[in-house]
């Protein structure tokens, strides 16, 4: 995000200002125009890159799954990618492009089918009453006090450790990915140096501990096999992960899960906090032990205000027409989900929050071989979360006029600073 007291960028041909502090605070009035009136528009970012913005539906879901639109970071026209202005800071110093979000098939089918053997459905199903446990342990850190600011108390804390837990990082080490996490995030939008100190030093951690599993592991799996173990197993037709294709993928794992999930939980509780009637609604049916309004409750909310503003980088590989413009050959794309699940040609009444919604098809996890691997984690915790602080905080309410709140500075994900709220304390 542009600051206050820096130049902002000027609008062209009548477009809205974009990457300002009072766009972060509320961006989709200029989707909405985007979508009408330039729905393929180029843009220069704050960063100074040069890239295109999709923002109708249609063209968002052919965009997200176009194989010209290339994950590699090399086929952009210019060297920004050296200079660490796109990407993840200090992803390539640390060694950690070779994961998921980076690379095209056929090494990305390779490593999508080696994870997808360790990170299963069923693996983390068996992981929800760890969450639970989490989410009631910080829940109960603050019940007394009668109030809290949910970012802090609860949404960061709670992925991190879950994440932690699921990747099999030892208790003792987690409030060091804590603090790294942390950085990732209060440095979103600014110096990106501060992050590419976390980056290395969680790069350094893995590969540590994925060499220490490996050197460990037993011959059979035993119950509950933390994620790395299963990295470290996983295998295809003889291949097996290398420990740097290892620990770059428990990197985005974790980088890509952690944040995320902070923000939908962030996000879905304010959406609920300020719309008093969906929340009562929610409230009836899991008073009720329904679990039905929960499950499209949290995709309507992934939807509404979601916790990934745009898709992350693609570079076009050739010239190609999307959405009637012309993209040349290394022009960077960015789709923006968030102007996409608003598209009222494809949602009815896209502005209102409805959790009883069923044609709710959104891009919030991506589309086509990109689909978020970790949706169904991100669903479990989201899920949890909401239901655990709406039944055991029953009257939780905001505790801060709306337009006070201030978002992250960053381009890829959208998420509030803090989140302070108040509730009637639980009798004893």
């Amino acid at each position: 995000m542009t600051d206050q007291h820096q130049p902002q960028l000027q609008p062209e041909n009548g477009a809205p200002e974009l990457f300002t502090w009072e766009f972060a605070s509320d961006p989709y009035p200029a989707y909405a125009w985007l979508r009408e009136h330039a729905p393929v528009h180029r843009t220069r970012l704050p960063s100074g890159v040069e890239a295109w913005l999709v923002t109708r539906y249609a063209d968002a879901k052919l965009a997200l799954a176009d194989p010209r639109l290339s994950k590699n970071p090399a086929h952009h026209d210019e060297p920004a990618h050296a200079k660490g202005r796109t990407g993840i800071p200090g992803e390539r110093k640390a060694e950690l492009m070779s994961h998921l979000l980076n690379i095209d098939p056929p090494d990305h089918t390779r490593l999508r089918r080696l994870v997808s053997k360790a990170f299963t459905p069923r693996r983390v199903a068996e992981f929800a009453p760890r969450v639970q446990e989490l989410t009631d342990g910080l829940i109960d850190r603050f019940a007394d006090s009668g109030s809290a600011d949910l970012i802090h108390d609860f949404a960061f804390p709670l992925p991190i450790h879950a994440i932690c837990d699921l990747l099999g990082v030892p208790r003792e080490d987690q409030d060091d990915f804590r603090d790294w996490a942390g950085m990732m995030i209060r440095h979103q939008g600014g110096p990106r140096g501060g992050v590419a100190r976390s980056v290395k030093k969680m790069r350094g951690y893995l590969a540590d501990l994925i060499h220490r599993k490996r050197e460990a592991l037993p011959a059979e799996p035993a119950p509950g096999e933390d994620l790395i173990s299963g990295l470290i197993r996983a295998s295809d037709h003889g291949e097996h992960l290398t420990e740097n294709e290892a620990a770059a993928m428990a990197f985005i794992l974790l980088f890509a899960g952690f944040e995320t999930t902070v923000n939908l939980i962030g996000n879905g509780a304010y959406a609920l906090l300020t719309h008093p009637g969906q929340r009562e609604r929610l409230q009836t049916s899991l008073a009720a032990g329904g679990r039905g309004l929960l499950e499209t409750g949290v995709e309507e909310l992934l939807r509404y205000d979601g916790p990934v503003e745009l898709a992350t980088w693609r570079f076009a590989t050739e010239a190609l027409t999307l959405g009637g413009r012309h993209v040349s050959a290394g022009d960077p794309v960015l789709v923006v989900l968030a102007a996409a699940d608003r598209d009222p040609e494809r949602f009815a009444d896209p502005d209102a929050l409805d959790l009883a919604r069923r044609d709710n098809q959104h891009l919030g996890y991506g589309h086509g071989i990109h689909y978020c691997l970790g949706a169904p984690l991100a669903r479990l915790e989201g899920q949890t979360a909401l239901a655990t602080l709406l039944t055991r905080l029953p009257d939780l309410e905001l505790a801060a006029d709306p337009a006070e709140l201030r978002w992250r500075g960053g381009l890829i994900m959208r998420g509030l600073r803090t989140l302070p709220v108040r509730f009637t304390p639980p009798p004893k």
